[in-house]
Parts: structure tokens; C-alpha cells; sequence
């Protein structure tokens, strides 16, 4: 009795300890795994928080499909986790469009075909960064495709500001392309600042020729100015030519003149000087002299052609016939 009594007593005892040992053991299991969970949902979280903004790109933070917020700094930014808030990367780098081929006019009239480039990239700042997220979804492509139907209308706006002879033409300092270039990036500037968030960085003019029509018409008109400014050279040169004779003849008609009046003169001395020699002579001998005189009128009437018939008698004939008979030596 006593002995089953202390086995009964006995093995209450042991079960009594041991169920309170399983208490101690069982207890703090369930907390320990919920702290483990709790600190798994808050890493969770705070990693679906958690944003990283790379070099050359915004993050926009949306809520609920509306940007709230730009981060600009490379680095960890933060956001409501999913659902409430979403990240969406913006590239800033520089990007070039080029306008295809365009067929414009020139102020002149005639027809070219020019392709200019865009060097581009969306500026920044807040306000630009969710203007571009505006204006085309984020989409770099549907960007491009817009900037160049601008480039497109600002060629036929801007060629029209210039004749044909500078943009083309052999004489490179009447070439204008850098004027051309600068007038067309004013043109795009601040629409594609203002409509895109887009900053253009460089504008250029990557090709420019002729259509076969303005070639043909470009070449005859070439021709026309060549043949005028050879039509002007000639006439210049006519013009120059006959100043040059007509200041040769005026001047041989003033040699002739001052020939003619030195001549007169030296006719004029002539005649006083043959006066005084005949004076001398008929001083000297009067019969000699008469003979003379008459010889030399004879000298000056009769030429080899004349025919002469006359009394011998007569002066000065006489001396043909009478001779020198009567000069005393």
C-alpha cells in the first residue's frame, strides 16, 4: 500500500515536472519567429522602398500613375513601395536625329536638297524632365520622330531667308552654311525647349546638293552671269581702247600741227633768207640774177607732161635762146 502509494506519488511527481518543463520550452518559440518575420517584412519593404538613380538618368517617382517627384542625384533615393508608387528611369544623354533629306526652297526661287542633324538631350531639371514624361510617354523614339518633323518645317522656313549663290557656290567667302546652321537652331531652340524639355546642343548641316532642275537652271544662270560679265569686260575694253586712239589721234593731230607750224616757219625763213640771197645776187650782177629768176620759173611751170609753145623773145624763154652770151664774168 505505501509502496504503491509512493509509486503513485512518485510518477505524479515526474509527470507534473515534466509538463511544466514543456511549457518553459514551447513558450518562447512562436515570438521569436514573428520578430523573425516582422524584420523579414520591414527588409522587405524598406528594399521595395528603395530607388537607385543611375549617372546620366532621372528617376520619376509616380503616384498612382502621376509624377510627384524628380530625383536628379546618381545615388539611393526612396518611394512607396507598390502599389502606391512606381519609378521610372528618364536617359539625359546626348542623342542625334537627323532630318532625312528635305526638298526646300531658297529665297530665289530655286529648289535644294538639305539634311541637318540634332544633337539633343532632355534638360535636367524637374520641370523639363516631366515635360518630356508629358509630351511623349518617356519615349526617347516617339521624341526623335517629332524633333524631326520640327527640323523638317524649320528648313523650308529657314532656307527661304537665303539665295541659292550662299549656300552653293564657288567662291567660298560667299558661302553662308554657319549662318544658315544659326538661324535654323533659333528656329528649333525654344520650341523643342518649351514643348519637350528638350535642350539642343548642336544644329548642323550634314548634307546639301541640287536637284537636276536647279542644277540645269543653276548652270544657265551661271552661263548668263559669266557671259554678261564677259559681255562688260569686252565693252570696257572696247570703251578703254577707243579713249586710247582717240588720245592717240589727238595727240598726232597736235604733233601734226606744231609739224605743220614749224614747218610754215622754217618755209617763211627759207623764203626771207632766199629773198636776201637774191638781193645779194642782183646786187651783184642784175643780168645773172634775171637769169637765174628766169630758170627757176621755168623749173616751176614746166613738168615733163607739158607742152609749151611760145615766142622765144619773150622773158623768160629768151634766155633759151639767147643764152649766156650777155653775163659778163
Amino acid at each position: 500500500m505505501s509502496a504503491h502509494s509512493h509509486d503513485h506519488g512518485h510518477h505524479h511527481g515526474h509527470h507534473h515536472h515534466h509538463h511544466h518543463g514543456d511549457e518553459q520550452a514551447a513558450g518562447p518559440f512562436p515570438w521569436r519567429r514573428m520578430a523573425w518575420a516582422a524584420v523579414l517584412v520591414l527588409f522587405a519593404i524598406a528594399a521595395a522602398s528603395l530607388v537607385q538613380v543611375r549617372s546620366g538618368e532621372a528617376t520619376v517617382i509616380t503616384r498612382f500613375g502621376n509624377p510627384v517627384r524628380v530625383l536628379l542625384e546618381p545615388g539611393l533615393g526612396w518611394r512607396w513601395p507598390a502599389p502606391f508608387e512606381a519609378a521610372i528611369p528618364v536617359d539625359l544623354r546626348l542623342r542625334t536625329t537627323s532630318s532625312g533629306l528635305q526638298d526646300v526652297g531658297t529665297r530665289d526661287g530655286l529648289r535644294i536638297i538639305v539634311q541637318a542633324y540634332v544633337a539633343w538631350q532632355v534638360q535636367g531639371d524637374t520641370d523639363n524632365v516631366q515635360r518630356f514624361m508629358r509630351a511623349v510617354q518617356n519615349q526617347p523614339d516617339e521624341a526623335a520622330r517629332q524633333i524631326r518633323t520640327f527640323v523638317g518645317s524649320a528648313l523650308e522656313t529657314t532656307a527661304a531667308s537665303f539665295d541659292l549663290s550662299s549656300l552653293i557656290n564657288t567662291d567660298a567667302s560667299q558661302v553662308r552654311i554657319a549662318e544658315f546652321e544659326a538661324q535654323l537652331r533659333r528656329q528649333i531652340d525654344q520650341q523643342l525647349l518649351a514643348t519637350y524639355g528638350v535642350r539642343v546642343a548642336q544644329v548642323g548641316i550634314e548634307r546639301l546638293t541640287l536637284p537636276s532642275v536647279t542644277l540645269t537652271a543653276t548652270v544657265d544662270r551661271m552661263r548668263a552671269e559669266r557671259e554678261t560679265i564677259a559681255t562688260e569686260r569686252a565693252a570696257v575694253g572696247k570703251r578703254e581702247a577707243a579713249q586710247i586712239r582717240s588720245a592717240a589721234e589727238r595727240d598726232a593731230r597736235i604733233v601734226q600741227a606744231e609739224a605743220t607750224v614749224k614747218a610754215a616757219d622754217i618755209e617763211a625763213q627759207s623764203r626771207v633768207e632766199a629773198a636776201q640771197i637774191y638781193g645779194r645776187a642782183y646786187a651783184a650782177n642784175p643780168q645773172l640774177y634775171n637769169l637765174l629768176r628766169s630758170l627757176d620759173t621755168l623749173g616751176t611751170v614746166v613738168t615733163p607732161s607739158t607742152r609749151i609753145i611760145l615766142r622765144t623773145d619773150a622773158a623768160p624763154f629768151r634766155a633759151l635762146v639767147d643764152g649766156p652770151k650777155d653775163v659778163q664774168p
